[in-house]
């Protein structure tokens, strides 16, 4: 579930080495898990166009290359780049090659079951161009499938940004875990299937990519929460499974915030209240069940409301109003240090002003959860 910078898995590599793991070991496990997937990608045999840069990514292609190979594939291996100039690790898996080996020209591809890009990896730094450029945008003007190794040639592995142009695969193997590239648009949508595979660099090289400076990321999903999900029991009833508090704005602004209080009550929350301006109540009333409904007009309201510490999760935001009333809210609510959800509204609120934001929910310990839009994010971050 960890995912790892571009600076983060150069630590975990370097961990690895110091560990007693030789580089080219890594590198070979890298490669092998390349033709691995490239041979479930042609169960049946057939030619592989190899495409090979200049660093470590072409080193794990003429891996993966040698090992086609030796399985009975026509493998066309290009490198972008002279041979003489390789280093390193790349080096001798350049060596262990005895096939051809021809220049990466983007007039020159040969009719191919499957393309095997390694030429840029995750670390790429700079724009696309010249003839590396010219070679991405025929081998996507080819039509033909792609498989990419580590990223997409292009692709920048830290923001999922396009740097000049990149590769279109159809599916990306990289090693040890995945990076933020993979996981933000518009890389996440150049890597096709994504596939992650274990080199054996260990556990403890992946803790040495943690720094006090980095605190880890992880990808969301049940694995990161499930342990910890409250579960029914014989002896569970509403009052043990949360009253979750959902702030609704003015008369006509309602609409998200009765989804919201839907959605909660689906997901499981015991008990929902919809509190609302009492010029709303009619509103909401007229299109709610189950959900309980109580005037709030003012941040002083909320304040006396969560005297109530039955009243364990505040979502505010949709809907609510952008402004002062809504930032004195989130004040009260994050003070009142309750699990607290910030969407929409509440963040827009708070436009160039993040740090503010961080001092309210700092103030009361609140376990916050913020779910920005880009432009939300955008906004909330702007000037930071």
């Amino acid at each position: 579930m960890q995912v790892l910078t571009v600076a983060a898995m150069r630590r975990v590599d370097a961990a690895a080495i110091d560990g007693g793991i030789p580089g080219r070991w890594l590198m070979e496990a890298a490669g092998t898990a390349v033709a691995e997937r490239a041979a479930m990608r042609l169960p049946e045999g057939g030619r592989v166009l190899v495409l090979c840069g200049p660093g470590n990514n072409g080193g794990d292609g003429f891996v993966a290359a040698r090992l086609l190979a030796e399985r009975g594939y026509a493998v066309d291996l290009r490198l972008l780049g002279e041979r003489e100039a390789l280093t390193g690790d790349a080096a001798l898996a350049s060596e262990a090659w005895t096939g051809p080996v021809q220049a990466a020209l983007g007039d020159a591809l040969q009719p191919c079951g499957l393309v095997i890009d390694a030429l840029f990896g995750a670390g790429l730094s700079r724009d696309l161009d010249g003839a590396a450029r010219t070679l991405v945008e025929a081998v996507n003007a080819s039509g033909r499938p792609v498989l990419a190794v580590d990223v997409p040639s292009g692709v920048d592995g830290d923001t999922g940004a396009v740097r000049g142009v990149a590769i279109r695969a159809v599916e990306t193997v990289t090693f040890v875990a995945f990076k933020l590239g993979h996981l933000l648009q518009p890389g996440r949508g150049l890597c096709g299937h994504r596939h992650l595979a274990d080199i054996g660099a260990g556990q403890v090289a992946l803790e040495a990519g943690r720094t006090a400076a980095t605190p880890p990321l992880y990808r969301n999903g049940p694995e990161l929460w499930a342990p910890t999900f409250p579960r029914l029991t014989g002896e569970s009833h509403k009052y043990t499974r949360g009253h979750a508090l959902i702030l609704s704005g003015p008369a006509t602004k309602t609409a998200d915030a009765r989804l919201a209080a839907r959605g909660a009550l689906r997901v499981g929350a015991g008990l929902v209240t919809l509190a609302s301006p009492q010029a709303a109540l009619a509103e909401n009333a007229a299109q709610l069940t189950a959900i309980m409904l109580r005037p709030c007009e003012t941040a002083d309201d909320l304040d006396d409301m969560l005297t109530d510490e039955r009243l364990n999760v505040v979502l505010a935001g949709p809907g609510l109003g952008i402004g002062e009333p809504t930032r004195e809210r989130i004040a009260v609510a994050a003070a009142a240090g309750r699990g607290l959800v910030l969407d929409a509204d509440a963040l827009t609120s708070f436009a160039g002003q993040a740090p503010l934001l961080a001092a309210h929910l700092a103030d009361g310990d609140a376990q916050a959860i913020l779910t920005p839009h880009e432009g939300e994010f955008t906004r909330l971050f702007s000037g930071t």
